[in-house]
């Protein structure tokens, strides 16, 4: 017979402390009883981040070179610091948070076990060596600059695996506050931009066949799109590795949250003394593995068995992107200017640090097996 695991937490309260004032609950009535309608400003926040996904989808289809992702990240910044947005934050929270989760399971539909398999098991161990070196070298970083574990974990997992989609999928482990959520997305959006410019011409320079600049792109580029806008400037030969290596680095995202899960579950939870009253909180253990997580990993096994068609599959793709770039906006919306300068610039060089250090380790892994 298995119980929930609850530990306690003590937290100081001070005596001059006062309650938080209630925030009103809306309620409607009908003949099937009450039930609680959305906060204020949920149904804009929500138009606004789908609408920012449809401009995002359009401006890609018309402009390669800007992934989706990062013009819906910069329009939700810039919405997210106006009036509108200070209206809006109720659904840009929803959004950041619900409807980027349901695009991360739909996907797993763009990854098959057959296509992970079909890397070798040379190349396969580079991408598994660049996930690991990236991220515990990311979590040394963001201690020797002083910076939460929290922040050091979302960086680790978003430029280890797939930008801010990882972010999102790490945020329960992490229990990073929002600004500190808010910066790492804001960074992935800078690296993965300077990295569709910056690659290509090291690229060349270093006179890279188009295998291998395209393995080094998939290995080393957080998201998928960026991942596309920087291979295809080298040809299809380039494009198709890094897909294919990049979708793989995907697929390490539930492995490497079900580590962390655990590690956190055998932590010991460290209790404060107390200078005045004491409230007792239970906190239960993070979950081993996040629902969204096993989804995903229930669309892989999907993909997998090749009963799904290609009208299906683009039809997913389309939903994938639009709910991962609505989510995106959400995400985006809640970067406020004035608190991200609290944490000052430690945090933009530990992201720029681990995008050092991930190009550098799946250049040099890449080089040697192909």
């Amino acid at each position: 017979m298995s119980s929930t695991r609850l530990v306690v937490r003590h937290r100081r309260v001070a005596p001059q402390d006062a309650a938080p004032p209630l925030r009103p609950v809306h309620r409607a009535t009908g003949s099937g009883g009450s039930f609680t309608a959305p906060p204020p400003g949920a149904v804009l926040g929500l138009a606004i981040a789908l609408g920012g996904a449809l401009v995002g989808l359009v401006v890609h289809e018309h402009v390669g070179t800007l992934s989706a992702h990062v013009v819906a990240v910069v329009l939700g910044v810039v919405i997210g610091n106006t009036a509108l947005g200070a209206r809006a934050y109720p659904g840009f929270r929803i959004a950041g948070r619900h409807l980027l989760r349901f695009g991360i399971v739909l996907l797993g539909l763009r990854i098959s076990v057959g296509d992970v398999a079909d890397l070798g098991p040379a190349l396969l161990l580079v991408v598994v060596a660049v996930v690991v070196a990236t991220f515990l070298g990311t979590r040394a970083l963001g201690r020797l600059l002083g910076l939460s574990p929290g922040f050091s974990l979302l960086v680790a997992t978003g430029w280890s695996i797939c930008g801010a989609s990882a972010i999102a999928a790490a945020e329960p482990l992490a229990r990073a506050d929002e600004e500190e959520v808010a910066y790492a997305v804001a960074m992935v959006a800078l690296c993965g931009s300077l990295a569709i410019v910056v690659l290509p011409a090291i690229g060349t320079l270093l006179g890279l066949p188009d295998p291998v600049f395209g393995a080094w792109v998939g290995a080393s580029v957080h998201d998928v799109g960026q991942v596309v806008a920087a291979a295809s400037t080298h040809g299809d030969e380039a494009l198709a590795a890094a897909v294919v290596v990049k979708l793989t680095r995907v697929a390490m995202l539930a492995p490497l949250l079900a580590s962390v899960a655990v590690a956190a579950r055998r932590r010991p939870v460290v209790t404060e003394p107390s200078e005045g009253a004491m409230q007792h909180e239970p906190v239960r253990r993070p979950p081993l593995v996040p629902w969204f997580v096993v989804a995903f990993l229930g669309a892989v096994a999907l993909r997998s068995t090749g009963v799904l068609g290609d009208p299906v599959l683009d039809t997913a793709r389309v939903a994938e992107t639009t709910l991962v770039a609505a989510g995106l906006v959400g995400l985006g919306g809640q970067v406020v200017w004035r608190r991200l300068r609290r944490l000052g610039g430690r945090p933009l060089l530990l992201g720029l640090a681990s995008w050092c250090l991930v190009a550098a380790v799946s250049l040099a892994g890449v080089s040697v097996v192909m």
